[in-house]
């Protein structure tokens, strides 16, 4: 049969008709034609309305009764707490939160016959950089074995601007659960720097078109909700007639997350009672000071907060469950270092094992890697790279012998930027402090054997 053009009569794309890939329904005749995604969306249709149809039975939803058996929101946090130190309150929200969207899911498969629907419990997560918030979201979404995706919030505009259009975010998942639309439907979709597309207010406030702010947060309206939403395959641009791919949203747990800088100040102004803090009395605060007052202050977080920091009313309606997340002081980054299973110091001892090395850091070591994360002013989100800059000399000239050796990191390598020490596996490294002593014991038979 030659390659023949048709339309397709319910969605006017242009089909190409050919003996390998021929089209579902067509009728040379009459040249009715009905594409493969058509039937899919009828099809889809037939099952959502068909109250006679056992829908927990099928797919999806004949899995959801076993997801919350196993994933109590006691067990999810247990779960995060094997690679996530501190935190414990945002785990909680996130646990809670992740198990009664399953049971909406579960509540509506099994009522569905036009009852009143349970709402969405959308998150909005904030705290500062590298506090763990995309981390949290990358395990519980691994727990659940959902596809999860995330999207630089940043990088949206309006339809009709350049840039990215909010349906990238839903294409992304899509392509994160490997192009099935089903568990597409049933993903977590993460938005980060979500606080960069706040809405210019007050001083800042410009008559000009603002592509990436409010306009973008008017987009995302009916997405949070659930809504359908077409989007073209990757690569391609949207035209009349180019195929696109229909996700309904209805499903999809959003949560939106951002750093949020300067909410403190907000929060502060509303929550004062008259202590001013200035003046030649008023105490100067510490680092430490502000980390806690930080800590404090973003618990108080409330709707009206957002919307002085510019999120619109319609969105923070969307967004009923706030998440805050702490600042992560030394201790806790010296934790992370070595306490969770994916620790960045266990991930470097696996690497160098492999090469018949054993890797050691001194304790000083890890604590002058959590200091210089906390100047950079990071978080844990450069713990890795400070690691990765001490040890880059070392992993390249460790594979050149295969030998069994020993590598140790002290707090000079961290700081000074010292060479790691590479010692047979049965010598013990002395320190720069236990050197000084043995010089010290042997200094009176230095003087004996100096002339007077």
């Amino acid at each position: 049969m030659p390659v023949q053009e048709v339309r397709c009569s319910l969605c006017r794309r242009k089909i190409k008709v050919h003996d390998q890939y021929d089209i579902p329904i067509f009728d040379p005749n009459t040249g009715f034609a009905i594409c493969k995604n058509c039937i899919k969306e009828v099809s889809r249709f037939l099952d959502e309305h068909d109250t006679n149809k056992n829908r927990v039975t099928t797919g999806f939803a004949a899995a959801l009764s076993d997801i919350l058996k196993k994933n109590k929101p006691h067990v999810i946090k247990a779960y995060l707490d094997e690679f996530i130190i501190k935190q414990e309150r945002a785990k909680k929200i996130l646990s809670v939160a992740a198990y009664n969207h399953y049971k909406r899911m579960k509540y509506d498969y099994e009522h569905n016959s036009g009852e009143e629907e349970l709402d969405k419990s959308n998150v909005i997560i904030m705290g500062p950089t590298g506090c763990g918030k995309t981390a949290l979201l990358s395990h519980l979404s691994r727990l659940l074995d959902i596809p999860f995706a995330v999207t630089d919030a940043s990088s949206l505009t309006e339809a009709g601007f350049v840039g990215s259009d909010v349906e990238v975010a839903v294409r992304n998942l899509y392509y994160a659960a490997g192009k099935d639309i089903e568990r597409t439907e049933h993903g977590i979709i993460y938005l980060d720097e979500f606080d960069k597309i706040a809405r210019k207010s007050g001083e800042n406030n410009s008559i000009t078109a603002d592509p990436g702010h409010e306009g973008v947060q008017q987009g995302l309206l009916k997405m949070l909700e659930g809504s359908v939403v077409e989007f073209t395959a990757r690569g391609q641009r949207k035209h009349p007639e180019a195929p696109t791919i229909k996700v309904n949203t209805r499903n999809i747990l959003f949560i939106v997350g951002g750093a949020f800088v300067g909410i403190e100040k907000i929060i502060a102004k509303r929550v004062k009672k008259g202590d001013s803090g200035i003046g030649f009395g008023a105490e100067i605060p510490t680092n430490e000071d502000e980390s806690k007052r930080y800590d404090e202050l973003i618990h108080q977080v409330r709707p009206e907060d957002l919307m002085k920091y510019g999120i619109i009313p319609e969105i923070i309606g969307r967004l009923p469950v706030i998440c805050t997340l702490e600042t992560l002081d030394e201790d806790s980054l010296l934790r992370i270092l070595t306490e969770p299973k994916n620790a960045p110091v266990k991930q470097y001892e696996k690497l160098l094992a492999m090469d018949n090395v054993k890797l050691e850091f001194e304790e000083d070591a890890l604590r002058a890697v959590a200091k210089k994360a906390i100047e950079r002013k990071t978080g844990a989100r450069s713990l890795k790279g400070i690691i990765e800059d001490t040890m880059l000399d070392v992993m390249f000239d460790i594979p050149k012998s295969n030998e069994p050796r020993k590598v140790v990191i002290t707090a000079a390598c961290i700081n000074e930027g010292e060479t790691p020490k590479v010692l047979p596996i049965d010598e013990t490294y002395t320190s720069h402090i236990d050197l000084n002593k043995t010089i010290d014991d042997n200094s009176p038979d230095d003087e004996e054997d100096t002339p007077a």
